[in-house]
């Protein structure tokens, strides 16, 4: 008897062959990381992005209270750590929250959560390599005075402060070369990139205590009053510019989602990764604060907006040396170089999921033989990003990355009670949510529902036509061609 549209939209896999298919059978992802390179995947994904890049666009909305933006977002990601931490072991394989959709809510909602998934990868690789021209071009200019031409590291898509401008002859180079880079290290296979990850991301921490402990000595606490500031030019109150801005900020958490998505690829995974996502949050959450903090301290928000390599400009200014910014705009480099690789590597591992499923087409699953790397995929993957790197101002992507790890954050949400009513509560080793399956993802929800409210209406839009195009994939493709196609 065939399935009918309603059995093949809500048809689920079985967790046993999610784990399964991620073994190191042949033709299979190896599994070849631990705990130590796996939480630096995800602190890699993570620190950089928001402290680097974002507290220019999130300042300007907030004022000195973008603190508290960076402490929403932290709880709100707290909160569905969690939830990762315990799907993360009851299906620990790659995917991620498209995985964990398609074990517990069905098909349909799992390509649906993959479409969130491939926007949140794809513009947050873009958006964080086009910040690395910023730095790249500041620690060039500091070390030998030479800066990259106009034309060869500014977008041809740019958004103006009347709508969108075309600066036609114009490319961001940089942030190709930078895609090109990850492209060739993500070829030669997981453990080299996860090494080099690794080596990176000690790097950045140690870059970001510096900046911390230069800033503070130019701390002026007159900087954090009023500490709630109006925005009168984008009509936000004191505390809609703080949700707005944690709304913007909130990608920065993309990390988390980043450790799920390496479940086929790590030694142990019902215990690394659950450990992987809290240990990466907490280091993470840490982090953000003390920046933030010696940021707005040692500079008044109004000087925030439309500053090129901030944090930069804030040491040069703090200390009248060109020596100090310098050592941090080189950090910066690295620290970007690593976020965008991990977020390539995320990127990848997702489509590997959706095509082994048969969602996609085959090419997306086909591994190298000698590194066992996803090769058509990864190079697919590194084309789009880097394209879209070169030619589009980063001013268009951070909102649409917040809107996709925020509907991925609430699926995985509300995966969590969907698997314990069919696994039951005879789970009694690994991680599970405390206070039951239903309040710490309930509040999840309504955290990401309240953030998700001061987007702007151009997000709401663009996402919408994506999702029209990912749904018009899903039955031209997918539905026909899934694995579980096949007689109930």
């Amino acid at each position: 008897m065939k399935q009918t549209l309603g059995q093949k939209l809500t048809r689920t896999k079985p967790v046993g062959t999610s784990v399964d298919d991620g073994g190191a059978h042949a033709g299979g992802l190896k599994r070849s990381m631990g705990l130590f390179s796996l939480t630096m995947i995800g602190v890699g994904a993570t620190i950089g992005t928001g402290i680097f890049f974002t507290m220019v666009e999130a300042v300007p909305k907030a004022g000195p209270a973008v603190i508290l933006s960076f402490l929403l977002a932290a709880l709100t990601a707290g909160l569905t750590a969690l939830c990762y931490a315990e799907l993360s072991f009851r299906i620990p394989t790659s995917g991620s929250s498209y995985s964990f959709a398609y074990a517990t809510v069905g098909e349909f909602a799992a390509f649906v959560m993959a479409a969130c998934l491939l926007l949140e990868y794809g513009l947050a690789a873009s958006a964080t390599a086009i910040g690395w021209s910023d730095y790249l071009n500041h620690f060039l200019m500091n070390a030998t005075g030479w800066q990259i031409p106009e034309a060869l590291r500014s977008p041809m898509l740019v958004a103006g402060p009347e709508g969108t401008e075309f600066h036609f002859g114009h490319i961001n180079l940089p942030p190709i070369l930078l895609v090109v880079m990850c492209g060739i290290l993500l070829i030669r296979g997981t453990r080299e990139s996860a090494t080099t990850n690794a080596v990176m991301v000690i790097i950045k921490l140690a870059i970001l205590l510096f900046f911390v402990a230069v800033a503070f000595t130019g701390f002026n606490a007159d900087n954090f009053t009023p500490f709630f500031q109006p925005n009168t030019a984008a009509g936000f109150t004191p505390m809609q510019g703080v949700t707005a801005a944690a709304a913007t900020v909130f990608f920065s958490f993309i990390g988390l989602d980043t450790v799920a998505t390496a479940g086929d690829e790590v030694r142990d995974p019902s215990r690394n990764v659950p450990k992987g996502i809290l240990l990466a949050l907490g280091i993470v959450t840490v982090f953000y604060l003390l920046v933030a903090l010696a940021a707005v301290g040692a500079q008044p928000a109004s000087m925030f907006a439309g500053q090129e390599a901030g944090l930069a400009v804030i040491l040069q200014n703090v200390t009248g040396k060109s020596w100090p910014a310098m050592v941090l705009s080189a950090g910066a480099v690295i620290s970007v170089f690593s976020v965008t690789l991990v977020t390539i590597y995320g990127q990848t591992r997702i489509l590997y999921a959706i095509s082994r499923d048969g969602l996609i087409p085959k090419l997306f699953q086909k591994v190298n033989p000698r590194t066992q790397a996803p090769v058509g995929n990864t190079l697919i993957v590194c084309l789009v990003v880097g394209t879209v790197a070169g030619l589009v101002d980063s001013g268009f992507l951070w909102d649409m990355v917040s809107m996709g790890t925020l509907t991925a954050f609430m699926v995985v949400s509300i995966a969590v009670p969907v698997m314990r009513s069919k696994q039951g509560e005879s789970l009694t080793k690994g991680f599970k949510v405390p206070f039951g399956p239903y309040l710490v993802p309930g509040l999840s929800v309504c955290a990401c529902l309240f953030m998700m409210k001061d987007l702007s209406s151009t997000t709401y839009t663009v996402f919408a036509c994506w999702m029209a195009v990912a749904l018009a994939a899903y039955f031209a493709y997918g539905i026909r061609n899934s694995r579980l196609n096949r007689p109930a």
